[in-house]
């Protein structure tokens, strides 16, 4: 029998109603929600771990790296077959795509939450955790990164985001799909992942800013991340990576001050790519030194370019990790 970590992180899935404020709050320990997981001994043997009992806003970078560290010292053990982490919904595939970035092992890790708390009719919870468990046991699991599993599907950590507010199956990979189903307490998987960057750091750079473009935008919020030293610019451009004249203006003189920008479409889906040649269309945006980020949000290339920042900061470089 498989020996699993479990390594709880707070979120949703510890939350219950506070009477006295009338919201969840942080309460349940990971003991008390495995209690829930009835007959859960029969398919693995658990070990509880507690990193932290953090709300999903409160997860900071410097966060994730603390707990990619932890995370790594216990895949490390032989004992342990795999790794379970419970986290708040909100930052969940933040986290889950930094630790995908900076976990070098072949062992499972899977990271999971929920979207109600203890006190509401329908606590997914302890559905997720055993679902999680029962992937991560799972031989095909092996050599896949990280995987985020809850409402019965299993999504790499580099495709999946959310997309609802409320609903339980709102962790979706809008581009590529699920990758597997967890069906009768078994992890079924449908496909390989499609890529999987690994990068060692020790140390992270935080001095990474996301900038949402908009119709008319022009170069303020750029000029303001130049002025306060950032070491790195997201843009959720336009459609198929396309800047408002005045924005480009911007984008220019932030890599003329050897900042890294990186961009990727505000769209729900789809690529950037280099299509149109007029002003702050992507070509000319390709030729002023701008790095494509390809499918995704840009709340993952704001993590995958404080990484690389930690990594290097040759620009070539960088490009190479985000557009090879």
């Amino acid at each position: 029998m498989k020996k699993i970590a479990l390594i709880f992180n707070g979120g949703t899935i510890t939350m219950k109603v506070d009477e006295r404020i009338k919201a969840a709050v942080p309460t349940l320990s990971g003991e008390e929600i495995v209690a829930m997981i009835t007959g859960i001994e029969e398919f693995a043997k658990i070990e509880i771990d507690t990193f932290s009992n953090l709300p999903g806003p409160h997860i900071t970078p410097e966060k994730m790296l603390e707990l990619s560290k932890y995370v790594q010292k216990v895949l490390d053990r032989k004992e342990i077959d795999g790794v379970v982490i419970t986290h708040g919904t909100d930052t969940l595939e933040e986290t889950a795509y930094f630790l995908d970035l900076t976990i070098k092992s072949h062992k499972p890790v899977v990271v999971t939450g929920s979207m109600r708390n203890s006190s509401e009719l329908g606590y997914d919870g302890p559905a997720n955790l055993s679902a999680s468990i029962c992937t991560a046991i799972a031989d095909e699991a092996n050599n896949r990164g990280v995987l985020v599993v809850l409402n019965g599907e299993v999504n790499c950590a580099s495709e999946v985001t959310k997309t609802n507010t409320m609903s339980l199956d709102t962790f979706k990979s809008p581009e590529f799909g699920p990758i597997g189903i967890v069906d009768n307490n078994e992890a079924l998987f449908f496909r390989n992942r499609i890529n999987r960057h690994n990068i060692e750091i020790r140390s992270l750079e935080t001095r990474v800013e996301l900038i949402k473009c908009a119709a008319g935008m022009d170069t303020k919020f750029i000029d303001y991340c130049i002025e306060k030293g950032s070491r790195g610019i997201v843009i959720e451009a336009l459609g198929r990576g396309n800047l408002p004249p005045q924005m480009a203006k911007g984008v220019k003189g932030a890599i003329d001050k050897g900042i890294a920008v990186v961009m990727v479409s505000r769209c729900f889906e789809g690529r950037v790519l280099a299509t149109y040649g007029y002003e702050g269309g992507g070509k000319e945006l390709k030729d002023m030194g701008v790095i494509f980020g390809e499918y995704l949000p840009g709340q993952k290339a704001r993590i995958k370019l404080m990484i690389a920042l930690s990594y290097t900061d040759n620009i070539e470089d960088i490009r190479k990790i985000f557009e090879k």
